[in-house]
């Protein structure tokens, strides 16, 4: 599960009869102009290499919380299923399967980081943006005070706006970096295609009504706007040293 982008992937063509997941992609469609021109401008070369360890430092706040959130979401839905909700059991299986291929992926980042010369400290010490705990944060709510499919949307724009095929060896070529320091991007620009796939042919074989169905949109909607707004902050932000204690947070971004 990631997020960085070079050009959006969710595509977009109407179906005649859409399901779940064509609408879905239709809804998001309205802001990946705003994701796109973010994303072009933090990806931009001048000052690439520190801004791309900022990156990875907020990265990791994000997707730290990635395998906590779906383990929250899975203990929901199994109490939800024992209690005859048609959607729990198929999301709980969905969970549990997703959990084991997004394990250690925050460690990924770490060691990105310190391949790029920055400290795994920057990411593990800073106090996470406010934008950073918008975009997660709401999950958790959702989760807990809503329905856990709600998560699905979240899902499917991390999953959805992954990093384009050559964004690794753009980064490569504009800062020096090894293939060391680019593992996060080079491994979720292939593996969450796939995964992308999988969650849609999952909204797609729910049961889902009209509440459930306008709760993925609604994450998934927040979720792409959040992130816009990281990538936003991540583009005009200088790099800053991770701060400890009171005064400003340095400025987040989002992941590859």
């Amino acid at each position: 599960m990631s997020a960085a982008t070079g050009s959006t992937r969710t595509e977009s063509a109407p179906l005649a009869n859409p399901g779940a997941a064509a609408r879905l992609r239709v809804k998001l469609l309205l802001l990946e102009p705003e994701l796109r021109d973010a994303t072009h401008h933090m990806w931009r070369a001048e000052g690439l290499l520190p801004r791309y360890r900022t990156y990875l430092s907020t990265m990791h706040t994000v997707i730290r919380a990635s395998v906590p959130l779906m383990e929250l979401a899975l203990d929901r839905a199994r109490v939800r299923a024992a209690s005859g909700d048609p959607l729990a059991a198929p999301l709980a299986a969905y969970l549990e399967e997703h959990i084991q291929e997004e394990e250690g992926h925050d460690a990924w980042l770490l060691e990105d980081l310190r391949a790029a010369g920055g400290a795994p400290e920057d990411a593990l010490g800073a106090l996470p943006s406010p934008l950073v705990a918008s975009l997660v944060g709401a999950q958790y709510y959702w989760i807990e005070h809503h329905h856990p499919v709600s998560l699905l949307g979240y899902i499917a724009v991390l999953e959805g706006y992954a990093p384009a095929p050559g964004l690794t060896g753009r980064i490569a070529e504009l800062t020096g970096l090894s293939a060391a320091a680019l593992r996060t991007v080079r491994e979720h620009s292939a593996l969450d295609s796939e995964h992308l796939d999988e969650l849609y042919a999952l909204l797609d074989r729910l049961p889902l009504g009209r509440g459930p169905e306008a709760a993925v949109a609604v994450s998934a909607l927040h979720s792409l706007d959040a992130l816009t707004r990281l990538f936003v902050r991540l583009g005009r932000s200088a790099p800053a040293p991770s701060l400890r204690g009171a005064g400003p947070v340095p400025p987040m971004g989002v992941t590859p």
